[in-house]
């Protein structure tokens, strides 16, 4: 873990520098051609821009390590105030998403895998492969126009979910018919994927030798299901719930952006084009921090699902 946030570390420190963009050209860019060069350069002195690469590298570390950010070069606030919100915002659709697509895709995947080559199981492939093919974006714009209709039609006047977001300890009503659509948006996907891996990881367990043996002896194929074959089906249905629950703590910037949503994705999108150097670098390490927590884990979650495994 160590070494791998180290990585990202160096790597999204480095890249910022090269990559082409002037956060002072940006705050400045009203005045075209006409810009006095002394003001850059009293700008990228106050924001620390022109000191030594190993002393700003020295900064960006110590801040990682003390979890002090700094502040952001374009807003001025300090950077832990800026993901408060957002972070908060972004977590509770991520888990949502994923609290309704596994709720939905376990079963479904389980039922195609014993059923397997039915109708049941036709239409269960049918539902995964459109939710794969759907972007989750163009579905929250379907969900957006179909509340407007919908309501219209019932009530008379079109209703849309609310703009600013709403902590759920405040206004927990008011805080889900926010949060709900883009959960369900994105959680569709999520879903099919997760259904798609179950019933193709609980097909191979049930072809095990293992298996058989348990029938031969007589037992139900529910005991078989519940208490053999599902357990160690799940192993590789944990790593796909986990990369995906980390993806959209920040990566879901399209969706975000339909549903007027302030989360770390839009924010991500703002502190690039403003170059905004401090908030892109916390940013990239809190997503970083997350999936390697996740991972780490699913690691651990193999070690109490199977006992092969073993680690010292």
């Amino acid at each position: 873990m160590v070494p791998t946030l180290l990585g990202a570390g160096i790597l999204v420190f480095f890249l910022m520098r090269v990559l082409p963009g002037d956060i002072c050209l940006v705050r400045w860019v009203d005045y075209g051609t006409n810009l006095d060069p002394a003001l850059l350069e009293l700008c990228r002195n106050q924001l620390g821009l022109n000191d030594p690469l190993l002393t700003q590298f020295l900064e960006f570390i110590g801040g990682v390590l003390t979890l002090d950010f700094g502040e952001s070069m374009w807003t001025g606030r300090p950077i832990l105030e800026e993901f408060e919100l957002r972070f908060a915002l972004s977590l509770q659709v991520a888990v949502m998403a994923t609290v309704f697509s596994v709720l939905i895709a376990v079963p479904l995947g389980v039922v195609a895998a014993l059923r397997q080559n039915t109708w049941i199981d036709y239409i269960v492939r049918i539902i995964s492969i459109a939710g794969v093919a759907v972007p989750s974006f163009w579905l929250g714009i379907l969900i957006i126009l179909g509340l407007l209709i919908t309501s219209q039609n019932i009530f008379g006047e079109p209703w849309l979910p609310p703009i600013e977001y709403v902590s759920p300890l405040d206004d927990f009503g008011r805080n889900i018919s926010q949060l709900v659509w883009p959960a369900l948006a994105t959680g569709y996907r999520y879903s099919a994927v997760v259904a798609r891996m179950t019933r193709s990881a609980l097909l191979d367990v049930l072809r095990e030798d293992y298996v058989r043996t348990a029938y031969a002896k007589g037992m139900t194929p529910r005991t078989i299901v519940s208490r053999h074959a599902l357990k160690n089906a799940f192993l590789p249905v944990i790593t796909i719930i986990g990369m995906e629950f980390s993806f959209f703590i920040g990566g879901l910037v399209v969706t975000e952006q339909v549903f007027n949503l302030n989360g770390l994705g839009r924010l991500m999108v703002d502190s690039v084009l403003y170059s905004d150097y401090t908030v892109i670098q916390a940013l990239t390490m809190v997503i970083v921090a997350v999936f390697v927590l996740i991972n780490f884990s699913i690691d651990i979650l193999y070690a109490r699902l199977d006992p092969r495994i073993r680690y010292t």
